[in-house]
């Protein structure tokens, strides 16, 4: 029997001196406890070093992407095509299908041959003539840190720390956004006070004092691009009997320098946004399409990343974001949260408040599905979240409509909850005369 085994350095092919010893796996390590036990098991037969980390890396990621390398190609070519009788014992069995196919060599793969592979490498310095174990473990790094940067660079939609990156940066940016704006009504309202009132978009506020600039350039301003006719002439009718006070041109400027902080930032918002958006929908399509982009994104932030998010339950993914709610109730005896980051959730907001609770724990567990499916699943499609979002909203028009208690079409069902219902409020009754009065 050969054996195939992978190094960093290149690959060594063994020949297996004493095959009775691979019955015996509990007992394998004893033959391997030192180079000259081992050489006694297995010899080396050829060994094709790696000219650089190159050539080492190519191979790495063949192996990975179940291929067949050119370098693995002609080591076995030339040494294991010659003995065809002999089988090819290897760590991979989908390597081995590979090779069996593509070669035409019987390969094995058994828990047997993975004690051998361990064995083998524990005593890999021994075994491996001409080949420092300095030299084999800087080539371990090089090959480990470029099969890293290797992966990174293969699939950059997949890296989950732009996300939340960018979804904290946009809550920083609203944050910021809401300071600006007030600020910049509050000042420009001393001279100005009824604009705010009229125009409530804060987009088009910044806008418009922008072009003004004094309430007295109303009249002669045109603010078609900006506003809608009817609220234009609203404006120009609210400046000629303002109550404001004067303010110098100074002012003015500085009161314009902030409305261009407000726009820039608002702009940057909005492609900020548009960013997250189809990050989002590369990296986890089925979780933007069951609670949205912005949503997915926070979850995905408050664990940290989409593989830890992946590992929580459907529970944990409901109350994700009240863990102060969670234990306060706990540690008070008083209801649990029934959702967290989820309950801005569309699904979850068009739902009524008695229905809320419901609705939260179903998609809570749909949504630990679809986040499942993003992390660990090789599709990229947006199929899933689609199907079971169709689902939730046929789930949730049956509860809107009273459906859960329509078990039958003559009424009984309704009729029997009824009577339930009034049996309790009865006991409660009773039971609340009985207690004694202070």
């Amino acid at each position: 029997m050969l054996v195939l085994f992978e190094t960093a350095a290149g690959y060594a092919i063994f020949k297996v001196l004493d095959e009775s010893k691979l019955q015996q796996v509990d007992s394998l390590y004893k033959d391997f406890e030192t180079p000259e036990k081992a050489n006694k098991v297995v010899k080396l037969k050829h060994f094709e070093k790696f000219q650089d980390t190159t050539e080492a890396l190519a191979a790495a990621t063949a192996i990975v992407e179940g291929k067949i390398g050119k370098t693995l190609k002609k080591v076995l070519k030339k040494v294991v095509a010659k003995e065809a009788h002999e089988q090819l014992a290897i760590s991979d069995a989908k390597l081995g299908g590979v090779i069996k196919e593509k070669l035409d060599v019987s390969c094995i793969h058994s828990p047997a041959v993975a004690e051998l592979m361990r064995c083998i490498r524990s005593q890999m310095e021994g075994l491996i003539t001409g080949l420092p174990f300095r030299e084999i473990s800087a080539m371990s790094l090089g090959l480990a840190h470029s099969l890293s940067r290797y992966k990174l660079k293969f699939s950059p939609d997949k890296v989950d720390t732009m996300i939340v990156q960018a979804i904290s940066l946009l809550d920083d940016l609203d944050k910021e956004l809401n300071n600006y704006i007030m600020r910049c009504r509050e000042w420009y309202g001393w001279h100005f006070p009824e604009l705010g009132k009229v125009i409530t978009d804060n987009l088009a506020y910044c806008k418009t004092v922008r072009k003004i600039g004094d309430r007295t350039n109303v009249a002669g301003s045109d603010l078609s691009d900006i506003l809608p006719e009817e609220i234009e002439a609203e404006v120009k009718l609210a400046a000629e009997i303002s109550m404001g006070t004067e303010v110098s041109e100074q002012d003015i400027g500085n009161i314009s320098h902030l409305c261009d902080q407000v726009i820039e930032i608002t702009e940057y918002r909005a492609q900020l946004y548009d960013y997250l958006k189809n990050r989002m929908m590369a990296i986890a399509p089925n979780l933007t399409v069951m609670v949205g982009e912005l949503v997915g994104a926070r979850l995905i932030s408050h664990a940290g990343s989409l593989l830890n998010l992946a590992k929580h339950p459907a529970s944990t993914v409901q109350i994700l974001g009240a863990e102060k709610a969670l234990f306060r109730a706990l540690k008070t005896r008083k209801d649990t949260p029934k959702y967290g980051l989820i309950y801005h959730a569309s699904l979850v907001g068009q739902t009524t408040p008695k229905n809320k609770g419901k609705i939260s724990r179903m998609l809570a567990a749909k949504a630990a599905l679809a986040i499942r499916y993003d992390a660990l699943g090789e599709d990229t499609n947006a199929e899933m979240g689609a199907e079971n979002r169709a689902k939730l909203e046929a789930r949730l028009r049956q509860l809107e409509e009273k459906g859960i208690r329509r078990i039958s079409g003559t009424g009984k069902a309704m009729a029997k909850a009824d009577k339930y219902q009034h049996k309790r409020r009865k006991r409660r009754t009773r039971r609340q005369r009985m207690l004694p009065r202070n």
